[in-house]
């Protein structure tokens, strides 16, 4: 009963510069899992000429099992489940149960905070990365659930997918179904019964029967 988003990982290309496919990484491979790979908006508000990040991690997923007969199989998932802005991202850098601001990242590379506060209690950092990318899907999850307590998990992840809006020139393997759109699957989960979950529970709704 519970959504989870993961992120793809930052390995879309190799120490060569050239672009690694199948590199969706763990726990980002399973396959229930909202998978986030990361944009660069470019610092802009208009979407037309955002891109994939370079370092985004590309589909397929490369998990493998052995079959009855002990052969080697690898699952070849469609991931990311789609992409969010993860470029240069500037976010309240957290205090640990202190009170100090230790963040091994910041104190580490300065250049990470170049221009931005630093006083106690109200230090940000800019970083990029699909772990960036995640939690902008993740906090959309808590919108979505907040209009609408009753989604699933699979729901959910149906709704982001089906209003994300396709990057132009990038293929499925590195975006997914899309950039996030926020204000559209808000308004996906405010069309669907408010007691779908438990619905299902109860074995009171039928497979066909509508969600609306």
């Amino acid at each position: 009963g519970i959504t989870v988003v993961a992120a793809a990982g930052n390995f879309g290309k190799n120490a060569a510069g050239t672009e690694v496919y199948g590199s969706v990484g763990s726990p980002g491979h399973c396959p229930t899992v909202i998978t986030v790979g990361s944009v660069n908006s470019k610092g802009a508000l208009g979407r037309g000429d955002d891109t994939v990040n370079f370092f985004s991690s590309r589909g397929p997923t490369r998990g493998a099992y052995l079959d009855a007969k002990g052969v080697r199989q690898v699952d070849n998932l469609l991931k990311p489940d789609l992409v969010a802005p993860g470029n240069k991202i500037i976010g309240a850098l957290a205090a640990d149960k202190f009170g100090l601001f230790t963040d091994y990242l910041a104190n580490t590379y300065p250049q990470l905070s170049a221009g931005l506060p630093t006083t106690k209690g109200l230090r940000l950092m800019m970083l990029s990365g699909t772990s960036i990318s995640a939690p902008v899907v993740a906090g959309t999850v808590a919108l979505m659930l907040q209009a609408n307590p009753g989604l699933t998990p699979p729901l959910i992840k149906a709704m982001l997918q089906y209003s994300a809006q396709p990057i132009a020139g990038a293929n499925f393997l590195q975006q997914g179904a899309g950039l996030l759109n926020v204000a559209g699957a808000v308004k996906l989960a405010k069309i669907v019964r408010g007691d779908l979950a438990s619905a299902i529970n109860a074995g009171t709704i039928k497979p066909g029967e509508s969600m609306l």
